[in-house]
């Protein structure tokens, strides 16, 4: 009996260790990679000079979109664009482009955000020259026609400009906000008449 006995001692031990080790490779074992490529944020596919159109339900053009290469990512649903050039059309209003040297889209492109070199323009009219916004990023809500920025914006028409920080920018209404320490000289309307 006596040896019986003090052979649990060493046993307990060893039934002791082996829990703990069972249970430390349990604890650190890392999942299995998936080599699916579903984590992997690569595009699926890759567009080189692409051009697209949107129409109303009657046939009328609303914008065009000319974008130098499209990359679209799956595991998120997200688009980048390299050089992205998005022209709003209107029978009754001047054209309105936007353009940046780059652009990332949510899925379904309803949201656009714009950065470097970002470009607004609304063409010149019979009684208006043309308007452009200068800033460095640009939000853009491509259904509802609106875009908004918190970076620093200078907008020229003419021999007239306003510099400011922040803006809101509704194609719908023709508006374009600057949210704060805004600055500028306004060309009068009477100095544009003298001959």
């Amino acid at each position: 009996m006596r040896q019986w006995s003090s052979a649990v001692l060493p046993l307990s031990i060893l039934l002791v260790l082996l829990a703990l080790t069972s249970w430390l490779r349990y604890a650190t074992e890392f999942p299995e990679a998936r080599s699916d490529g579903k984590n992997r944020h690569d595009p699926d596919y890759i567009v080189t000079d692409a051009k697209g159109r949107k129409l109303d339900p009657s046939g009328r053009l609303l914008y065009t979109l000319v974008v130098d290469e499209i990359r679209h990512y799956p595991d998120d649903d997200t688009t980048d664009f390299l050089r992205p050039n998005l022209v709003y059309l209107h029978p009754t209003r001047p054209p309105v482009t936007i353009s940046a040297r780059y652009g990332h889209s949510t899925a379904q492109g309803q949201r656009v955000d714009l950065s470097e070199q970002v470009e607004v323009s609304r063409a010149a009219t019979d009684k208006d020259a043309q308007l452009l916004a200068e800033t460095s990023e640009l939000t853009v809500l491509t259904e509802e026609e609106k875009a908004f920025t918190r970076s620093k914006v200078l907008i020229t028409q003419g021999n007239s400009w306003v510099q400011g920080v922040g803006m809101q920018v509704d194609n719908q209404l023709q508006t374009y906000v600057l949210e704060s320490q805004v600055t500028g000289q306004i060309e009068s309307h009477f100095a544009r008449k003298k001959p």
